[in-house]
């Protein structure tokens, strides 16, 4: 108002004929555009922690609203830019996309975590639970406990129901809300969150590090605001971190050593006490489920695909009435819940799924446990878009499936029958930490939202000539093949090097032609694929050297998937040793830190991959 006035004095001075002196500053401090206008009234609070911290916090009030809920979403990206999509007097146009189903019927709040924007207090990424590995009073849960308890107390329009709501990082922080949850707090809604970040969540997936985490670090950890991107001076990521060399001498040549995070993961490559008490599903698992929480995740979650399965599994046990535990996933990207659903790289599907989600089972679910008198929503147990057929289905429960193998023969065949013959016949490669892999077309742009969001569908052709994958394709079906549930790879294999990595995918393969849309022609659509590094086959915690050129067991599980592979179609399944530069290049010579690796340890090696060797898929019996 005080900004008004001065205004308003300037125009009527104007009108009595003053003239303005032409040094008179022409930036005024502190304006604030009116907002009468507006259709929304919108509050910025630092609000007091139990330690004296103080969190830069947006609240967004719809005019006249009164016993309202509160919608609370707390970020390290910067609250006051996710409070403000479009500059613009009305309230869902302001306010992220995946907002736009909320309407005026909710009060949005979004909060900055300590230390990140405009919030006090020192940051730490992933702050951990108050415990082992943190002995101060304060992690994301008494922030959120301190922050809840602050807005239903001074927010004067609220109901005093409070769901918080939040993807990736902003998902960490509402799961993190659920180890020691406010009375107030009614629902949570986590999506893509960020649970384990060695098993299969952002920073490693069963031990392999993904190298584009230094690019994160770059923009997270060396600015209270947003960092830099990596400087590296090269177009093509793949000769830029091959040219680097170990992932510590790339760390060096950007400075990013220097900085606590990253020694915190040089000084734990594996999964050791550090990683396991930061785990959430275990954290919360012993922790009792008083908050109807639905899990959020996409098929193709590029960056955060492990947490929101293994959260749901892990709370499902105390789940006895299916009325607190929820699982929602679609046919999306990393985050892609909050955005145009109706396509995903070469994937078109029914229409805007995430829309469809967002409107239809979210917001009811929602509306149920923070409106007053709203009435009971029809929330399924589990909801989940089953792909090849593109149909929501609304499940009591998964998986729904049984395990059947589908083995690896001669003639680089896939067939469900085990083959018989001699257990030592085998299909051989050379793996060359000189020219790995790339996990994408070259030249390889990370940061290319094109290449990155989408890069989980990537047609499979572009490697499956190369002389180091190996590609096992089975007849043309007759009959559908019903996948839901998660693969697990049962590969023997042996490697002249002392150790490997193996990367292991479920492909679906169009026909030759597609009428339809004749571009998917052949396309080989990656269902569901990971890697495992080879020094933990045994024990994630305590890796061991491979044992040279000796068959040994690799077991591990794929990464969830809910599809119909279509008559005509056929079934694929890759193997191979590198997936660069996404995940750093295994030396393959047996070294304590893969880290740290020296030039003269990346060496050639030669893999073998046994006949009989299976995945075995989760198959619903028709």
């Amino acid at each position: 108002m005080r900004n008004v006035f001065l205004l308003s004095t300037v125009l009527l001075a104007a009108q009595a004929g003053a003239q303005t002196s032409p040094m008179a500053p022409d930036i005024v401090a502190g304006f604030e555009a009116p907002q009468d206008q507006a259709d929304y009234i919108k509050r910025v609070v630092m609000i007091p922690m139990r330690d004296g911290v103080k969190l830069h916090t947006v609240i967004v009030v719809p005019k006249g609203a009164s016993k309202a809920p509160i919608i609370l979403t707390r970020t390290p990206y910067n609250a006051a830019g996710r409070a403000k999509r479009n500059t613009s007097p009305w309230m869902q146009s302001s306010l992220p996309m995946g907002d736009e189903v909320f309407g005026r019927d909710f009060i949005r709040v979004f909060q900055d975590v300590r230390g990140k924007y405009g919030s006090e207090g020192d940051y730490v990424m992933t702050r951990p639970v108050r415990g082992p590995l943190n002995s101060s009073q304060t992690d994301n849960g008494t922030d959120a406990w301190d922050t809840i308890e602050w807005l239903v107390k001074n927010v004067p329009e609220t109901n005093g129901k409070v769901g918080m709501i939040g993807s990736s990082y902003e998902g960490f922080t509402v799961l993190m809300a659920l180890t020691e949850p406010h009375p107030a707090l009614k629902a949570a809604v986590p999506m893509s969150a960020m649970v384990d970040g060695w098993r299969g969540d952002d920073w490693f997936h069963n031990g392999a590090f993904r190298v584009n985490t230094l690019a994160y670090i770059s923009g997270q950890n060396t600015a209270r605001g947003r960092g830099e991107a990596l400087a590296t001076g090269i177009y093509d990521d793949y000769d830029a971190v091959l040219r680097a060399g170990s992932v510590a001498d790339m760390a060096r040549r950007h400075g990013l050593d220097q900085l606590n995070f990253t020694k915190k993961l040089f000084e734990h490559p594996a999964y050791d006490s550090f990683w396991q008490e930061q785990a959430l599903d275990r954290i919360l698992a012993k922790r009792p489920l008083t908050v109807p929480t639905m899990h959020v995740v996409g098929q193709w979650d590029q960056e955060d695909i492990y947490g929101a399965y293994a959260t749901y599994a892990a709370l499902e046990k105390q789940d006895k009435d299916n009325k607190l535990n929820y699982l929602a996933v679609g046919p999306w990207r990393h985050s892609g819940v909050n955005y145009d659903g109706s396509s995903l790289g070469a994937l078109r599907f029914t229409g805007d799924t995430a829309l469809e989600f967002r409107r239809d089972v979210m917001v009811p679910f929602l509306k149920q446990h923070l409106v007053d008198g709203a009435p009971a929503a029809a929330t399924p147990p589990v909801f989940w878009y089953q792909t090849g057929s593109n149909q929501w289905q609304r499940l009591s429960q998964w998986p729904q499936s049984s395990a059947k193998p589908v083995y690896l023969q001669g003639g680089f065949k896939l067939s469900f029958a085990k083959p018989a013959g001699a257990a030592a016949a085998y299909d051989e490669y050379v793996s060359d930490p000189a020219k790995p892999v790339p996990f994408v077309p070259r030249p390889v742009r990370m940061e290319d939202e094109n290449v990155w969001k989408p890069w989980l569908v990537s047609d499979q052709r572009f490697v499956s000539d190369r002389t180091d994958v190996l590609s096992y394709v089975s007849e043309p079906l007759k009959e559908p093949l019903v996948l839901s549930g998660a693969p697990v790879v049962h590969l023997n294999a042996s490697t002249s090097g002392s150790d490997a990595d193996w990367v292991v995918k479920v492909i679906d393969v169009y026909p030759d032609e597609v009428p339809s849309q004749p571009a998917m022609g052949g396309y080989q659509l990656p269902l569901s694929m990971d890697i495992l590094r080879g020094r933990y086959r045994d024990s994630f915690e305590k890796p061991s050297a491979i044992p040279s050129n000796k068959p040994v067991q690799y077991s591990f599980t794929l990464p969830p998937v809910n599809h119909v592979i279509q008559p005509g179609h056929r079934v694929m399944i890759q193997v191979q040793s590198s997936w660069f530069p996404l995940y750093d290049r295994n030396p393959q010579t047996y070294v304590p830190n893969i880290f740290l690796a020296a030039p003269g340890d990346y060496k050639k090696a030669t893999q073998r991959v046994f006949h009989g060797s299976a995945v075995v898929l989760p198959v619903v019996e028709r």
